[in-house]
């Protein structure tokens, strides 16, 4: 059986690129929990606010409950779940699952091949990051879920993946002169750009391409703003800044919530803008909440 393979063909409700990561954040984090007790047992009762702060932080702005995922992953033959009655679950239903004391764990064989092969977790949990999240929140993810990882041979999962366009960075910069399309910053170490970052506004993981239009120049604080759904592009090229964002700080009233309303710098004359399709998924797959009001100039 490849487990990989099964990883990165979990079966998910999808349409024109809208987001459903409610599987492969229940993997992620069953993974985790193995990695720290083989031997654990996930009832569903005491993991349901964990689970749903890992929805509510990662998933799409709609709010949804962990309850779908954690009977649906049977289905794919990588997880199990057993109540007090006996195997099975009872359904997809949030007091059905507290109410018979519904736990789930990873599926008997992966359990068995994770003992005989201890790298394949790693492997697997890169294949759920790689094909659902971008890289900018690999490691906060990792660290919500509580997992370790090494750096790993990757020749093995290329199959699944597509092939990035090692381009892309220096087309998205220049595009935007090298600064910060949000806040203007431009740092450099004597002639090397330092903390700035090309990120896609439709994320790579839903077929986003490697270019120009898709692409925006952004700090490193911007960016993990922008992928976390803080930030987002509005009619006319204005940033939007979600309400749902609260700092109280000089700083983030003056790095954040005073962006509200204000034009994207650049692209430079002749530089593609982020094209309409790539921005209205963005806003409707990651920019959580209403924006806020402009702010003044």
């Amino acid at each position: 059986m490849d487990w990989l393979e099964r990883t990165a063909k979990l079966r998910q409700w999808s349409r024109s690129g809208t987001r459903a990561p409610h599987k492969p954040l229940l993997f992620l984090y069953a993974l985790g929990r193995f990695q720290q007790d083989a031997d654990s047992e996930l009832r569903y009762s005491a993991v349901e606010d964990d689970l749903s702060r890992l929805l509510a932080e990662y998933g799409p702005p709609n709010r949804t409950t962990p309850a779908y995922p954690f009977h649906h992953l049977v289905s794919d033959g990588v997880w199990e779940v057993r109540t007090d009655r006996g195997p099975g679950s009872p359904g997809s239903g949030v007091r059905e699952l507290r109410d018979v004391g519904a736990a789930g764990r990873l599926a008997p064989e992966l359990r068995a091949a994770l003992r005989r092969e201890p790298s394949l977790l790693g492997r697997m949990a890169r294949v759920l990051l790689d094909l659902h999240f971008p890289p900018s929140l690999h490691g906060d993810l990792c660290e919500a879920v509580g997992l370790e990882l090494e750096p790993t041979e990757t020749g093995q999962l290329s199959a699944m993946r597509r092939r990035r366009d090692p381009r892309m960075r220096e087309l998205v910069l220049t595009a935007y002169e090298y600064q910060c399309a949000f806040c203007g910053y431009d740092g450099r170490i004597g002639a090397v750009p330092v903390g700035l970052e090309a990120a896609h506004v439709r994320w790579w993981a839903f077929d986003g391409p490697d270019d120009v239009e898709n692409g925006l120049c952004l700090c490193s604080l911007h960016h993990k703003l922008f992928d976390k759904g803080v930030l987002g592009i509005g009619d006319g090229h204005r940033i939007l800044v979600s309400q749902r964002f609260v700092g109280h700080s000089s700083a983030a009233r003056g790095h954040v919530i005073a962006l509200a309303g204000h034009p994207l710098i650049g692209p430079q004359p002749g530089a593609h803008p982020v094209a309409p399709l790539h921005r209205s998924w963005h806003t409707s797959q990651v920019f959580h909440g209403s924006p806020r009001p402009a702010t003044a100039a």
